[in-house]
C-alpha cells in the first residue's frame, strides 16, 4: 500500500469515530519565538512581553468532542459533549466545557493578566452584586446556557439598532459546515494533496510507522484557497479567504509533516515550521499534534451560574459611567449561586 494510501485511510478511520481528543503543542522556546518578533517588525513597546513568550511556548491545547454521530457525519446538533483546554507546566491556564446547552469556564487571570501585561480589578474592591465576575477573578467555574447567550445577543443587536426587534430577528446563519459543503471541501482539497504533496514511509515497528509528507508551503496553500474558494457562498459568516495578492508574499520553502500511525490509526502530527521564519536563528520551530480516544467532557461540580444580562448591562453602564467596573452602571442583584452536582458522569 503506498504512503498516500495508508495516510487516507488512517483519517477515514479517525472520522468514523463519535469521540476523539487532540493535544495541541508549539514546539519553540522563548528565545525562537522572540526573533521571530522580531521579524515581524513591531513598533517600539510592542515587542512581546518575556511573559507572555514564556506562556505560550510552554503551553499545550487540549481539545475533545463527543458527538451522537461519526464526526465525519457529524453537524452542530449532533455534539453532546465539546471541552477545551489551555495549560502550561504551572497548570491550567483556562478551560471550557460545553454540556448539552451549558457552557462552563474557569481560568487562572492572574496568570494570563500578568503574561499580557492587562491588570485586572481586584476582587475586593468589586460591588456584591458582581458575584459571577468575583468568582471568574479568582479561578472558580461559573456557567451560562448557549440559548440565554443568544437571547442577549439578539436583544443587544436590536438595541444597538434601536429597531425594537424589526430586523435581525430572523434566525441565526449557520456557524459550523454542513455535512455536504465538508465532503465537498475535503474531496477538493484531497484532490491538491494527492497533486502537490509527495510522500514516504519509514519502517514499521511493533506496529507504528510514520509517513512523512512534503509541500512547497506558499504552492500549497494558494492551491487550496482556489479550490476553496468557489465553495466561499457555503461557508460560514466570518470565514474571509486570503486573495492570491496576500499569498504572494508567503514563503515557498518546502515544509514537512510527519504523521506517526499504530496499527493504521493516526496517533501524532508533527509540522516542522521552521523553514518558514526563513531566519537563520530559529533553528526549531513546529506543531505536534497529538490523538487520542475521546473523554466524555463532564459537568464540573459547584459552578456559579452567571445572569448575563446582567454582566452585559453592568458593563455596558459601568463603560458609559466612569468606565470601571463597581461604577454606577452594575445592576442590582447579582449572579445566582449554582447547585453542587452530585456527579459529573453521565450529565453528558
Amino acid at each position: 500500500m503506498s504512503a498516500g494510501k495508508k495516510l487516507d485511510q488512517a483519517f477515514e478511520k479517525l472520522g468514523k469515530k463519535t469521540s476523539v481528543s487532540f493535544e495541541l503543542d508549539l514546539d519553540a522556546d522563548t528565545k525562537t519565538l522572540g526573533h521571530l518578533d522580531a521579524e515581524s517588525d513591531p513598533e517600539p513597546g510592542e515587542e512581546i512581553p518575556d511573559e507572555l513568550a514564556e506562556l505560550i511556548s510552554g503551553a499545550k491545547i487540549s481539545f475533545t468532542v463527543e458527538s451522537l454521530k461519526p464526526l465525519d457525519e457529524s453537524e452542530e446538533k449532533d455534539f453532546v459533549g465539546v471541552a477545551m483546554k489551555v495549560s502550561n507546566p504551572s497548570g491550567d491556564l483556562f478551560e471550557y466545557r460545553v454540556v448539552g446547552d451549558d457552557v462552563y469556564v474557569r481560568s487562572d487571570a492572574d496568570a494570563l493578566a500578568k503574561a499580557t501585561g492587562s491588570p485586572l480589578p481586584p476582587v475586593n474592591e468589586l460591588p456584591p452584586e458582581a458575584k459571577g465576575l468575583k468568582k471568574v477573578l479568582e479561578g472558580e467555574w461559573v456557567t451560562f446556557s448557549t440559548r440565554e447567550l443568544e437571547k442577549v445577543g439578539r436583544e443587544m443587536g436590536r438595541a444597538d439598532r434601536g429597531d425594537g426587534g424589526a430586523s435581525g430577528s430572523g434566525p441565526s446563519p449557520e456557524t459550523s459546515l454542513d455535512a455536504g459543503t465538508r465532503k465537498k471541501l475535503l474531496e477538493a482539497l484531497r484532490g491538491v494533496v494527492a497533486r502537490e504533496v509527495g510522500f514516504k514511509t519509514s519502517g514499521s515497528k511493533d506496529g507504528t510507522e510514520h509517513v512523512t509528507a512534503t509541500a512547497p508551503f506558499r504552492t500549497l496553500v494558494t492551491k487550496m484557497i482556489g479550490q476553496i474558494r468557489p465553495l466561499a457562498k457555503d461557508l460560514p459568516p466570518g470565514m474571509d479567504l486570503p486573495s492570491d495578492a496576500d499569498l504572494r508574499d508567503a514563503p515557498d520553502a518546502e515544509v514537512a509533516a510527519d504523521f506517526t500511525l499504530k496499527n493504521g490509526e493516526l496517533t501524532e502530527v508533527y509540522v516542522d515550521l521552521a523553514k518558514l521564519a526563513e531566519s537563520a536563528e530559529v533553528k526549531k520551530f513546529g506543531l505536534v499534534l497529538r490523538v487520542s480516544a475521546g473523554t466524555r467532557p463532564t459537568v464540573p461540580a459547584g459552578a456559579t451560574e452567571l445572569n448575563l444580562e446582567e454582566i452585559m448591562g453592568g458593563f455596558a453602564g459601568a463603560l458609559a459611567g466612569d468606565g470601571k467596573p463597581g461604577g454606577a452602571g452594575f445592576p442590582d442583584g447579582g449572579a445566582e449561586e449554582g447547585v453542587e452536582e452530585d456527579s459529573a458522569e453521565g450529565a453528558a
